[in-house]
């Protein structure tokens, strides 16, 4: 199912463009709305527990454990 989701904050991502090609840094801006698939998971830090998620785009690209506390759904 895809989600149209808003990052609440700037942020730089890190994705997946293709299995074969290293990661590249992605610029985020506040406000940037995204259609995505999500994996929703709890992840343990230093600080304690976080949840994260890893974000399918729509144009195949993917990004991984991005915190639930950068974005918010729009739908």
């Amino acid at each position: 199912m895809y989600h149209t989701i808003e990052f609440i904050s700037d942020w730089v991502l890190d994705v997946a463009i293709s299995p074969r090609q290293p990661l590249e840094r992605l610029q985020i801006c506040k406000g940037a709305k995204f259609i995505v698939q999500l994996k929703p998971l709890v992840v343990e830090t230093p600080n304690g527990f976080v949840e994260v998620a890893d974000l399918f785009f729509d144009d195949g690209v993917t990004s991984y454990s991005v915190p639930f506390a950068l974005f918010r759904f729009v739908d």
